[in-house]
């Protein structure tokens, strides 16, 4: 558990449920719980509580700054916090902070770089598994020995998606990871996280698309002064 720097007074928690939708059938899945949130809070927002499914998806729109970024970073153990969280009934108190994120990794809307070369970011035994990655993604096979500083935001945020993907983590927590991307860019990713859904995969999406929200959510909720609301 990470403490947060104060002991603010804050309201209730929200309690959102993330059962499987109909758009995904099975007893199975709707039985199970990927993820597991409680009393999760900061001096700055919440405290949440969740149940993310297996296989589902739950997507999150609202202005900026309303806290969509602050509640991924939260639970991914990035930014000050108090609470519980447990993927498939593993406390994330009970392993280092790197594994947890290993299994429930976030994607931030910028993505980083630290190397010169985009695949120096990738284990070199992997790299026929990363193309294809990248292929189908609409994305060059050469770019993977590209410097970086080339690449266009689209490339970079699509190659981060691909770096997130590579490892095929139970929970992916998604900062807009289509912002900055085109339409037919677009349609590749969803598709793209539709395979990994039916793969069991969950995720927690953050977009300012509506559509794109009823596009993948199974549940759908707006973030409005540090608070979800279900839609």
């Amino acid at each position: 558990m990470s403490i947060a720097q104060r002991n603010d007074v804050i309201p209730g928690p929200v309690r959102i449920n993330f059962a499987r939708g109909t758009r995904h059938e099975g007893k199975r899945h709707a039985m199970q719980t990927g993820l597991r949130v409680q009393q999760l809070r900061s001096q700055l927002a919440g405290p949440f509580e969740l149940n993310l499914g297996i296989g589902t998806c739950a997507a999150i729109t609202g202005p900026s700054g309303s806290g969509k970024s602050l509640l991924l970073r939260m639970i991914a153990d990035l930014d000050p916090n108090e609470g519980e969280v447990w993927l498939n009934q593993q406390a994330r108190a009970s392993m280092p902070a790197p594994a947890w994120r290993r299994q429930v990794t976030y994607v931030a809307a910028e993505s980083g770089w630290w190397a010169d070369v985009v695949m120096q970011h990738f284990p070199a035994s992997a790299r026929d598994q990363i193309a294809a990655l990248a292929a189908s993604l609409g994305l060059r096979a050469e770019l993977l020995d590209a410097p970086v500083a080339q690449l266009s935001t689209g490339e970079k945020q699509r190659l981060a998606l691909v770096r997130a993907l590579l490892p095929a983590p139970p929970v992916l927590l998604l900062d807009e990871p289509t912002g900055p991307l085109d339409g037919d860019s677009v349609a590749r990713v969803e598709t793209l996280l539709r395979q990994r859904m039916a793969a069991d995969t969950a995720i927690l999406l953050v977009t300012h698309d509506p559509r794109q929200a009823e596009r993948l959510g199974h549940q759908r909720y707006r973030m409005a002064e540090r608070r979800l609301e279900a839609l």
